[in-house]
């Protein structure tokens, strides 16, 4: 689940989501949100579940480090 904050970030921007939008939907802060995209912290696996849902992906989408999220560059 190393990619998970990378996979979140990239979800998140193409999007063009503030990570207060995202925290606000999923009932987290900001800041949470920003640490998960900088690998300093994992979701609970309920939390990983809400952004799952938010982003209309299945939670091993944003786990498995060999699935790639979000539109190709």
């Amino acid at each position: 689940m190393s990619r998970f904050g990378e996979k979140l970030r990239t979800l998140r921007t193409q999007q063009g989501l503030t990570l207060q939008q995202v925290a606000d939907a999923v009932g987290a802060t900001n800041s949470y949100i920003s640490k998960m995209e900088r690998g300093q912290s994992l979701p609970t696996i309920d939390l990983a579940l809400k952004i799952a849902r938010f982003f209309e992906i299945t939670v091993d989408d944003l786990a498995d480090d060999s699935v790639e999220v979000g539109c190709p560059n």
